[in-house]
């Protein structure tokens, strides 16, 4: 597979709520060249077109011919994925899509067989792993700050599910989505808990619809076993709240703990180690940028798969290595009791 040249020219295709958080980080890289996007909705079209001052087109193939861009970044909602990386593959040697990737398991493993048919690099954008606290918790637990790993523990808690007009003002289609809570939103978890912790080998579930008027689960309680022997805890709903000034920032909050001691994630994305015997915490520093959607994670993704891809190598979400955290997903479906 080719690697990417040093000035890469980025195309998007997309321009919905978060796909602007795209465009912002793409614009504000260092060495890239954002030539364009498409987007068929021709208001949206046009104020993005307006916003980032590149040119907007309605039809990919179009784009691809005028602009040639070396990387497509896909945006949209799930059910355009496949059909867009059948279009985009045989004419772009990168591609970088949303998830839920091609919305679900079946789907990414039909996106999968194009891409590696055409020889074409597909990575999916899941970001929560790059959130910075997560990378520093990382780092951390490499150093044996909190000794032998135990269990992780993420309390999720994101407020804005409550009543007949919950997410209407941001994501509407969530209230109308058969699957919900962990088909858009564990999964990011599912992913984050196997970078911090290893492969995960088996889980135990139950779900639960806390808001009448969705469609699908919003809250969930799910144990992982871990191949080294380690357990987490995913306790999710998105109708209670947190302690937080912007609840979006982590959603909740996590607690890893250890043979050494115990590391906590508050709201505002601060970590807090306590040693083994001790009562007291100590703030861990670290360096972030509080732009955008999740310390500025958004960016920190792409940026990382460009720069895997400038080396030749695969990014850490590569969509061959992220398809696990979609069957884990179908995984708990099948095995969860019926919701009442």
């Amino acid at each position: 597979m080719s690697k990417l040249p040093e000035i890469p020219r980025v195309a998007i295709v997309g321009a919905g709520y978060f796909g602007q958080f795209h465009f912002d980080a793409w614009q504000r890289m260092t060495g890239v060249n954002l030539v364009g996007f498409c987007e068929t909705d021709a208001e949206r079209a046009a104020q993005t077109a307006e916003t980032f001052g590149i040119p907007a087109f309605t039809d990919a193939t179009e784009m691809i011919e005028t602009l040639n861009p070396d990387l497509i970044d896909i945006t949209t909602p799930p059910p355009a994925h496949l059909g867009l990386i059948g279009t985009l593959a045989p004419n772009v040697d990168h591609i970088i899509c949303q998830k839920p990737f091609c919305g679900g398991v079946t789907d990414a493993r039909k996106a999968i067989t194009i891409a590696n048919q055409h020889n074409t690099r597909l990575a999916i954008h899941e970001n929560v792993r790059f959130q910075p606290w997560y990378r520093q918790t990382k780092k951390l637990m490499e150093a044996g700050a909190i000794g032998t790993p135990y269990q992780i523990t993420f309390r999720m808690r994101t407020g804005d599910g409550q009543g007949p007009d919950a997410y209407l003002d941001r994501q509407p289609y969530f209230q109308t989505m058969p699957r919900l809570l962990i088909h858009e939103t564990a999964i990011h978890w599912i992913d984050t808990f196997r970078y911090l912790m290893g492969e995960i080998t088996s889980t135990h579930a139950h779900l639960s619809r806390l808001n009448p008027v969705i469609a699908g689960e919003d809250a969930a309680l799910i144990t992982f076993h871990f191949e080294n022997g380690t357990r987490g805890i995913y306790d999710g709903n998105r109708l209670s709240d947190h302690i937080a000034t912007n609840r979006r920032l982590t959603m909740g909050e996590m607690m890893l703990e250890g043979s050494g001691g115990t590391l906590r994630l508050d709201g505002e994305g601060r970590l807090w180690l306590r040693l083994f015997g001790s009562n007291t915490e100590a703030q861990q520093p670290f360096d972030w940028h509080d732009h955008h959607f999740g310390g500025d994670c958004v960016y920190l993704c792409n940026h990382a798969i460009l720069n895997a891809w400038q080396c030749g190598q695969d990014a850490e979400t590569e969509a061959h290595l992220y398809l696990r955290n979609q069957e884990i997903v179908e995984e708990i479906y099948a095995a969860a009791p019926p919701i009442p």
